[in-house]
């Protein structure tokens, strides 16, 4: 989540608690661009979203993206992220790091003993983790919930 202190905005990480299941239906019908029927003999389970995008609540945080440097992999500002931090497998996901005094979030690749952090937008450069960095991986992005957006495509 963010806070904003005078002009510096700051993370704040929510640690992931389930105080109430809220148990929805899960339907076995996939969705197209056509007719589709909620009827209730297409149910396949009831879930809970805890159960959906939480895998270890104690290793788990929320945060809300800042900035725009992972939008052309869907990743907007405001959208909020579900962090894992027992995720041992970096290479390719989504981190959030602690780098030099902050938290960034950036694609991990480590081609051979340097870290490389690469964005999701032309308008950001790679950053290379040099071995003099203050630097630490926080968690991997297992998820990112995000409000639809309302499009007016045509008119009628």
């Amino acid at each position: 989540m963010r806070a904003e202190n005078g002009d510096k905005k700051h993370l704040v990480f929510q640690k992931a608690t389930v105080v109430r299941r809220l148990l929805l239906p899960f339907f076995s019908s996939y969705v197209h661009a056509g007719t589709f029927s909620p009827a209730t003999d297409h149910i396949e389970k009831v879930c809970d979203l805890n159960d959906l995008v939480i895998r270890n609540k104690d290793t788990t945080y929320f945060v809300r993206a800042i900035g725009d440097c992972m939008v052309d992999d869907g990743l907007w500002e405001g959208d909020i992220m579900i962090v894992d931090r027992s995720i041992e497998h970096y290479e390719g996901q989504i981190v959030v790091v602690w780098l030099d005094g902050e938290y960034i979030v950036r694609r991990y690749h480590k081609p051979d003993e340097l870290v490389v952090l690469m964005p999701a937008s032309k308008f950001h450069q790679p950053i290379y983790v040099q071995p003099s960095d203050n630097f630490k991986l926080f968690g991997v992005v297992s998820f990112w919930l995000k409000k639809a957006q309302v499009k007016k495509i045509f008119e009628l």
